[in-house]
């Protein structure tokens, strides 16, 4: 028996075998009925197995015939939900890995740019999972820095900007993440020089900013994360230390794929809205 059958013709003798005929079978897959008989003969002589017995009835299964079709079980249900994908027009899922503000940023202005005609589909992927866009473990990376791999592209969106906040002037204690969860330049800016007027820790950037909001301590957040926020008064000037480029990355091959170069259009539309994110980007 040849090891390596095809594939083609698996399916094939699934429809000869669930129709009992060429007639029906070609009917169901589209393929002719001459077609479909060269096809059942082929794989008999790969596989060295009388798998039909043919007749004025139709195609019969033998019981080596009978045996076949259980082993390709798996293949039918395999051939059932591609053919289910297939024919749903669903969109493609397309990898996004940003920071906490800039996903939930992109998120309530997604309507904007996106509808559920388009051909993609976001996917936001937390930050605090390490994803390799080499690798191809996200699709499109938001990023700090301008990419340095050579196998990278990047398109610039613009500077952030950061700045302390609280629920009112004078409250002068800190909202920063734990001194193990301090990875980010702002968090870190806090624990270098603002140690000792810590308050309290929130690992989640949504949490600590409730915190602020109910008066506990200051947070530092990007501009245009505050912006439109109710209940949030800046308390100190931009910190200059903070401010950086914004960067979209994918990988070069990636670019060409058209629901990858759909979406890279279209957050960077959003991204570099001067109006949506004046007091935050330039």
């Amino acid at each position: 028996m040849k090891r390596n059958l095809s594939l083609d013709d698996m399916v094939l003798f699934l429809a000869v075998a669930d129709c009992g005929g060429l007639s029906a079978a070609a009917r169901a897959t589209g393929v002719s009925a001459p077609t479909l008989s060269r096809r059942m003969v082929e794989l008999e002589r790969q596989t060295g197995i009388r798998l039909f017995a043919r007749g004025a009835r139709g195609y019969t299964l033998t019981a080596a015939g009978r045996s076949l079709l259980e082993e390709a079980g798996d293949l039918r249900h395999l051939a059932d939900r591609l053919g289910a994908f297939a024919g749903s027009g669903r969109r493609a899922r397309v990898r996004v890995t940003a920071g906490h503000w800039t996903a939930q940023f992109l998120a309530r202005h997604l309507n904007l740019i996106w509808s559920a005609e388009d051909t993609w589909v976001p996917e936001f992927v937390p930050t605090t999972v390490a994803m390799d866009i080499a690798r191809r473990e996200a699709d499109i990376g938001i990023r700090n820095r301008r990419p340095e791999q050579s196998w990278l592209a990047g398109r610039r969106t613009g500077a952030v900007r950061y700045a302390p906040f609280a629920a009112a002037p004078g409250i002068e204690g800190w909202i920063a993440a734990p001194a193990e969860d301090a990875g980010s330049p702002s968090q870190r800016w806090i624990h270098d020089g603002h140690a000792d007027r810590i308050v309290t820790t929130a690992s989640d950037p949504r949490l600590a900013l409730d915190l602020a909001l109910a008066g506990v301590g200051q947070i530092v957040l990007p501009l245009f994360a505050a912006s439109g926020q109710d209940g949030l008064v800046r308390t100190g000037p931009v910190i200059e230390a903070l401010t950086h480029e914004e960067w979209l990355v994918c990988h070069h091959d990636a670019r060409h794929d058209p629901p990858v170069r759909s979406a890279l259009d279209a957050i960077a539309e959003l991204l570099g809205d001067g109006g949506l994110r004046a007091s935050g980007t330039s």
